[in-house]
């Protein structure tokens, strides 16, 4: 299979994982782990955090409406504290950039497509030179793993989804391109997830 794009998300696989972020901040306040996962998934689509995403939200008024769903789901945190970390924990990966380069010196396509916020610093903005693409939730209103998300990346690129590798460190995320025909590589070490990359793209990415 002869692939023309590489789409990555941006947070835990471009930059480092807001996850951890997330984790430490949980473990911090003596909170369960997972704790702040299970709010976002049990509000749903309607809650702060992927109002959020959508740009329906910006961080004032989401630091006001996420603390209220945390304190009903049982535990008090500060959601500003919380957005503070998750931006102290997104450095670059060079080993990332390099591949991006590399892949964009073959003639192939790089783009990106994130779940970012309005006003967001530090992420889609100081990368966007990178990219050919990058398609932000926030400016989209939809968020990963809506479907239409992936197929606007690809509209606008002027590829099919089968012609695109995908990757993410979210499962969800990746079922929905998967679904759509993209090749697709869960990111959970960078350095064994560029190894998959370059299996399947056929030259070194390092």
């Amino acid at each position: 299979m002869t692939y023309r794009a590489v789409l990555f998300d941006l947070g835990g696989v471009v930059v480092g994982s807001p996850l951890h972020a997330i984790a430490a901040y949980e473990e911090e306040l003596g909170i369960p782990a997972g704790f702040v996962n299970r709010v976002v998934v049990g509000t749903g689509s309607e809650g702060a955090w992927s109002r959020l995403e959508r740009g329906e939200l910006t961080l004032e008024p989401f630091y006001e409406a996420f603390d209220r769903e945390c304190a009903a789901a049982g535990c008090a945190l500060s959601a500003r504290t919380l957005m503070e970390r998750v931006a102290g924990a997104t450095a670059p990966r060079p080993a990332m950039l390099e591949a991006i380069r590399r892949i964009r010196d073959r003639g192939l396509i790089a783009g990106a497509i994130t779940n970012n916020w309005v006003a967001e610093e530090g992420s889609a903005g100081s990368l966007r030179h990178l990219f050919d693409l990058v398609v932000e939730s926030a400016v989209e209103g939809m968020r990963k793993p809506d479907p239409r998300i992936f197929n606007i990346a690809c509209e606008r690129l002027g590829i099919q989804a089968r012609d695109a590798v995908f990757l993410d460190d979210i499962g969800a995320n990746l079922k929905a391109a998967r679904s759509l025909g993209m090749a697709t590589i869960k990111v959970v070490e960078p350095g064994v997830a560029l190894a998959e990359l370059e299996g399947l793209l056929g030259f070194s990415l390092r």
